[in-house]
């Protein structure tokens, strides 16, 4: 075996050992080996102009092997588990669920830092806010507050973004409310109460 073959023998089961660790850590059958590369979830995220990678881009890095870089990245603390990317995914990747393993690998391994997610939770008070009311996120109102709160400046380089989306239907002008959004308030409610007694 030549020194390039171990090299790449060696690189490959690095990359292969980062991917197997996400997939094994991340409950249920994760769907990470079936990444297409399409971008369907870039595009999909209402946070994802904030992400220092798309979460395509993120995945492509785990096969690479990069585990520093993708547990430095701000983009698993951008979610904020609409699960939207997750719906919307060809492959049935739970997209949303590997995020969470990613933070919690990166606060293990010493990576997070609060600064991290400096705008991170205003951006899940907002869509908490939405669920909580309506019992779903409401992406208008979600990406307005969040723009209008953190980074009023680019209001205006989105503007042309969601005027198409709304002109295909893409994207709600007004909040839905879910049927019976009470039991999903009263759920909450308990809930709440529950987690306070921890």
């Amino acid at each position: 075996m030549t020194t390039t073959d171990m090299a790449l023998k060696t690189s490959t089961t690095t990359k292969t050992s980062f991917m197997e660790e996400v997939i094994a850590a991340t409950p249920g059958e994760s769907r990470l080996n079936y990444c297409i590369q399409c971008g369907t979830c870039g595009g999909s995220c209402p946070s994802g102009p904030d992400m220092d990678h798309t979460p395509r881009a993120l995945f492509a890095m785990i096969r690479a092997g990069m585990k520093t870089e993708v547990l430095k990245s701000n983009t698993p603390w951008y979610c904020v588990s609409c699960y939207y990317c997750t719906s919307r995914c060809p492959q049935e990747i739970h997209i949303t669920d590997i995020m969470y393993t990613l933070k919690r690998m990166a606060i293990d391994e010493g990576y997070f830092r609060e600064s991290t997610a400096a705008d991170a939770p205003g951006f899940s008070q907002t869509f908490i806010f939405y669920v909580e009311n309506f019992g779903r996120s409401f992406e208008m109102g979600l990406a307005t507050a969040y723009k209008l709160m953190h980074h009023p400046l680019d209001m205006f380089a989105v503007i042309p973004m969601g005027l198409g989306m709304m002109a295909k239907n893409r994207i709600d002008i007004i909040p839905k409310r879910i049927k019976a959004v009470d039991q999903l308030k009263s759920i909450l409610k308990k809930a709440k109460e529950l987690e306070a007694q921890l």
